[in-house]
């Protein structure tokens, strides 16, 4: 199925269209990124590897999400190879796009590429039991008998992987040759959530959400730091940190707009510049960013490529912008907020379903996440007291009004 794009404001597309003329790209989730006069051209680009924390392996500074059809993009693919980009991120959820059977169509064709891909899935559950099925499967669309890298996805407390079946999975999988290394992925508590990764002792890699805001919170830092001391290799998602509460698609606020343009005069966007202010932070081995066509590929390459480094001054902008906009954006810390409701409501997790409508807009996907949350529970999520929550919230978010809205556009 392939994903599709939300319909933008009159005032969006103008502004789209004059970006493209000076160079600039804009991605479904807001992302934009800016030819930035490379000396090298496009054929000699190649992405810059470091290492994938203890693991022995060097990955690409920038991975391929694979959120879409990719069966549909094989050509995409073979450009991404070309271009370095050989750090593949997938999952057994993102079936909903044909993801994975697209990768596998990938495969089928082009079989000597197979061992130039460092292949990342995951599957979504805590069940061990279940993770033999879930890994099968994913070998099946594939078309592989291994896969490099392999997750528990969306992973709220990594205290849920303490038992000792995980690690046993995992030495299993190992042995087996179906994996060479395990780990997780996470969108919420994650700075509790790298602590313990990096105590558990079995794991290999983590997939966090991090970007320019989530720079400036201590907690965060030393989560990063300590999965660095530990070797765990970290993946870095959601680095544009587009959640703004009156954001739609292709209608930024004035403030975004005001930045966007001073990046632009020095040749890339504000965008890319969050990109790149996580590209250069060492302790993260890779970005893993979405790029569903080539014009969105070539833009995010050429960002890794750039010897361009932000400045100070760049990076004091970025720490300005976060600070006057800290209450437009979720930083997952569900602990807080969640806890202070009477009664069952899975805040983080409603506000990212509304991000998948009004940043990525793609509201049929946002739909479908939303209704994975029980509908006993879904159903009264309106009906809660949120103010002791919006006391407790660090970012000063008006979550019962987030919540209200996003109960009306995902019902």
């Amino acid at each position: 199925m392939a994903v599709k794009i939300a319909n933008t404001t009159r005032r969006g597309f103008l502004k789209t269209v004059a970006a493209i003329g000076t160079g600039v790209v804009i991605d479904r989730s807001g992302a934009q990124a800016a030819n930035t006069q490379m000396k090298a051209s496009p054929d000699k680009w190649i992405v810059p590897k470091r290492p994938f924390g203890n693991t022995g392996v060097q990955v690409p500074i920038l991975s391929l999400g694979g959120m879409f059809n990719t069966g549909r993009n094989l050509l995409l693919l073979k450009q991404a190879v070309k271009w370095g980009v050989t750090y593949w991120d997938t999952a057994a959820r993102y079936e909903y796009w044909g993801s994975e059977t697209g990768i596998g169509e990938y495969f089928t064709k082009y079989p000597e590429d197979r061992q130039k891909i460092f292949l990342v899935s995951k599957a979504y559950t805590l069940d061990p039991s279940r993770l033999d099925h879930y890994l099968d499967a994913s070998l099946h669309n594939l078309k592989t008998d291994y896969i490099d890298l392999y997750f528990i996805h969306s992973v709220d407390y990594a205290d849920d992987l303490k038992p000792k079946e995980f690690r046993r999975w995992a030495e299993k999988a190992k042995s087996s040759g179906k994996i060479k290394f395990f780990g997780f992925s996470t969108h919420k508590n994650m700075p509790e959530n790298l602590l313990e990764g990096a105590k558990l002792g079995f794991i290999d890699g983590i997939m966090s959400t991090y970007n320019y805001r989530f720079m400036l919170n201590d907690d965060m830092k030393q989560g990063i730091e300590a999965c660095a001391k530990a070797g765990v290799g970290l993946t870095a998602m959601k680095t544009q940190a587009v959640m703004e509460w009156g954001h739609r698609v292709g209608d930024e606020s004035a403030e975004a707009l005001k930045l966007t343009e001073r990046f632009l005069k020095k040749g890339f966007s504000e965008q890319q510049a969050r990109l790149k202010v996580v590209l250069e932070d060492t302790q993260i081995a890779s970005v893993c960013s979405q790029m569903e066509n080539m014009t969105f590929l070539k833009a995010n390459v050429e960002a890794a490529v750039s010897k361009e480094k932000l400045s100070d001054n760049d990076r004091r902008i970025l720490e300005t912008y976060a600070h006057n906009t800290t209450s437009h954006y979720c930083s997952g810390c569900a602990t807080i907020c969640e806890s202070a409701v009477k009664g069952e409501s899975p805040i983080a997790d409603t506000i990212r379903c509304l991000m998948y409508k009004r940043c990525y807009g793609d509201k049929e996907f946002a739909v479908d996440e939303f209704k994975r949350i029980p509908e006993t529970i879904r159903s009264q999520l309106t009906t809660l007291d949120y103010a002791k929550a919006e006391n407790l919230c660090p970012r000063n978010i008006p979550i019962g009004q987030i919540i209200g809205e996003a109960v009306h556009e995902l019902s």
